[in-house]
């Protein structure tokens, strides 16, 4: 299996996507902690560092990018500052950021994580600040976005959908979507963040195990629990070819042409963060998808990539090397 996995990591390369969704600037403010204040019982941290990345939807198009494919971005940011770093920043990954739309009505969505310097292998997060609108964006923005799309989706072997609440992923949009889809024959997956109505009859979907088990308002522990889910799933979003169930350190569990199977995930022993995982999981899903590899193939491959990331703090993109070196056992 694993010779066959790693064969089939060259495949993923050279492969073009378009990645709609909800596109956010993280930025990450790191501090020493040097005192406690004299005003309130919290540390003081001085500054040492300010850095900036791409991400919610803007992240499995790094991905997409980073394992060697060609990624374009669609989405929405506010005319503000910054929402043309996050432009620059998509720009210098190599990522054609062409389809972002900037709107005067809605603030470019910003995460600010403060971090704590403490010594350790990776700074500490001690609170996370949020500038966001959740408001749905408008008729005009859906219009100007389907339009773009409608002209790139000959040059596209698959979209991406990645829905981080937002407002960008409205169902009229979803629904356009997947009708281009449908006329152009271009694989359609999506990472769908729990709201599982809005992605019927799409080709692909992924969501995490809370997501499943609040949705179908039932826990979920055993295999066959999982697998009786995932086909739940399946069936009744119309979904026509797989739905995948991430179950963390459990692997993940497909349900494809009536049936059912369990992809184990690598063993990891220095876990850190799992911000990032699904990102990465729903970019080499739909990477090896396109590469036409059995579904269970690019869930294993799916599975070994997260496996990378979690190593690490913040957003990580795993390489096509590490890729490799990952299912060898040498990471």
């Amino acid at each position: 299996m694993s010779t066959l996995l790693k064969s089939q990591v060259a495949s993923l390369a050279n492969r073009s996507v378009l990645v709609i969704g909800d596109v956010i600037l993280d930025e990450y403010i790191t501090g020493r902690v040097t005192r406690v204040s004299r005003e309130a019982p919290v540390p003081v941290l001085e500054l040492e560092s300010k850095r900036h990345i791409a991400g919610g939807a803007a992240n499995p198009a790094a991905n997409i990018v980073s394992l060697g494919g060609r990624a374009t971005q669609l989405g929405v940011v506010g005319e503000d500052a910054p929402g043309e770093k996050l432009k620059r920043i998509l720009a210098e990954q190599g990522i054609d950021a062409s389809g972002i739309i900037s709107c005067v009505d809605r603030p470019t969505t910003v995460k600010t994580r403060i971090l704590a310097q403490m010594g350790l292998r990776f700074p500490q997060q001690v609170t996370r600040i949020d500038t966001v609108t959740r408001r749905p964006i408008n008729d005009e923005a859906e219009t100007l976005l389907v339009d773009f799309a409608s002209k790139r989706l000959g040059d596209a072997d698959a979209v991406l959908l990645s829905h981080y609440h937002g407002g960008l992923l409205r169902p009229s949009l979803v629904h356009r979507i997947r009708d281009l889809c449908a006329a152009f024959g271009v694989l359609l997956t999506a990472d769908v963040q729990g709201n599982f109505d809005t992605f019927s009859r799409l080709d692909v979907i992924k969501c995490n195990a809370d997501d499943a088990q609040r949705y179908l308002n039932r826990d979920l522990a055993t295999d066959d629990e999982f697998s009786e889910a995932a086909l739940q799933l399946h069936d009744h979003l119309g979904i026509r070819r797989a739905t995948i169930i991430t179950r963390g350190a459990r692997g993940a569990t497909l349900a494809a042409n009536g049936d059912t199977m369990h992809c184990p995930a690598p063993s990891v022993s220095d876990v850190f963060d799992t911000v990032g995982a699904g990102d990465t999981a729903i970019a080499t899903l739909t990477l090896a998808l396109v590469a036409d590899l059995a579904v269970s193939d690019a869930v294993m491959l799916a599975n070994y990539a997260s496996g990378i990331v979690v190593r690490y703090f913040g957003n990580y993109t795993p390489t096509s090397a590490e890729l490799v070196s990952s299912i060898d056992g040498e990471l």
